[in-house]
């Protein structure tokens, strides 16, 4: 009998090892916090930037703010929705939202609607929405659900290319008429490849290819030539106005800005300030201490996404979050790399806080994937 009990207590060792590691109910309100952070920062910004517009247009100086408050409100209450729910239901339905939404990008560019010189919208009554935004989480799930299925021989070149056929043809619809999110949605698709496959050099060749095909796009369109030139030398060309004015923003804040709400350049001289170039109205009213603590909230959510993906319960939901990840990343470089005059010039929204209803709601949607993730993390207890 003595000789029995020691493999008795390993059985119940082992039993209780296997209870411990049962779904938790664990839900990650870090994560939470820095998110609802942004989104109630972005509406004070919104406010901040566009009460003169919106005065001038609307007369109404919440105009603005009321709009991308109810889509806040509306993308949080999704954003919740989508937590609750398996992210793995979603692969059931992934070849059919890619082959939705590259349905959506053919028609924006058979019948979208016009604004500012780019057809990007399809309008429906008084509602206007972007399908590349739509795209963005769908290109997510998809290249996520391929390459797990795919993950053991993703290394051969074939194979990788049928992972992204389908997401290529979406950017290639995207960048037709919105190179910068073309080049985010590529981005994403290769950096989800990336994570999954062991050989570099196959990535790099499609990188490559990659690159070749937005270089395209670059040379076929000549306002996008120009606005390389403006980038080169913004004094010389009436459209460098916007990037001078923005540049005299981030200079005129100093260290601690001007204040809440003090904006000079918000008064008219930055154009429709409430979007693409908000971050420039940020480095003014609340200086480049202010600025360093916005980069600083992002860097932590990048992080906190970053602990999700490594403690992921399988591949799937790992490269959801790389995904998101990798799309929110690329989009705030983007977005303060044009305000500081340190790219091209072209509209790519700041993530969480620019304004732009389907642009919130979008993001709002892809971080209740993460949490749906971060709900499925199986802690061991201790005992």
């Amino acid at each position: 009998m003595a000789g029995r009990k020691p493999g008795n207590a390993n059985k119940r060792i082992r039993k209780r090892s296997s209870l411990a590691r049962v779904k938790s109910n664990y839900f990650d309100y870090s994560l939470l916090f820095i998110i609802l952070f942004l989104v109630a920062f972005g509406l004070v910004m919104v406010f901040s930037t566009s009460s003169y517009t919106a005065e001038l247009k609307q007369q109404s100086a919440t105009y603005y703010l009321k709009r991308q408050g109810a889509f806040a409100l509306l993308g949080i209450v999704v954003m919740l929705l989508v937590a609750r729910i398996d992210y793995h239901w979603w692969k059931k339905w992934s070849l059919l939202m890619m082959y939705g939404v590259i349905g959506l990008l053919v028609l924006v560019l058979i019948l979208g609607a016009a604004s500012h010189g780019a057809v990007r919208w399809i309008q429906i009554g008084p509602l206007q929405f972007q399908p590349s935004e739509v795209a963005k989480i769908v290109i997510i799930i998809f290249t996520s659900h391929m390459a797990t299925i795919r993950a053991a021989r993703i290394g051969d070149f074939k194979i990788m290319a049928k992972v992204m056929v389908l997401p290529m043809v979406a950017v290639a619809l995207i960048a037709k008429e919105n190179l910068s999110t073309g080049i985010i949605c590529a981005a994403i698709t290769l950096m989800i490849v990336f994570v999954t496959s062991p050989k570099v050099k196959q990535f790099l060749m499609m990188g490559i290819v990659v690159v070749i095909i937005m270089v395209f796009f670059l040379m076929i369109a000549t306002y996008r030539v120009e606005r390389i030139k403006i980038w080169l030398d913004p004094e010389k060309y009436e459209k460098g106005y916007q990037t001078l004015q923005s540049l005299y923003a981030i200079g005129s804040g100093g260290i601690f800005g001007k204040g809440l709400g003090q904006s000079i350049q918000k008064l008219g001289f930055i154009p429709e300030s409430h979007n693409d170039m908000i971050f420039s109205v940020i480095c003014e009213e609340l200086g480049l201490f202010g600025a360093a603590c916005v980069v600083a909230i992002f860097i932590l959510l990048i992080w906190r996404c970053v602990m999700i993906a490594m403690s992921a319960p399988d591949l799937f939901g790992a490269l959801i979050v790389v995904g998101v990840i990798t799309h929110i990343a690329v989009q705030v470089l983007v977005n303060i790399a044009v305000v500081t005059n340190s790219i091209p010039p072209t509209g790519v929204p700041l993530p969480f806080i620019s304004y732009g209803g389907t642009a919130l709601c979008g993001l709002l949607i892809e971080m209740g994937l993460v949490l749906s993730v971060a709900r499925q993390i199986r802690i061991p207890k201790e005992y």
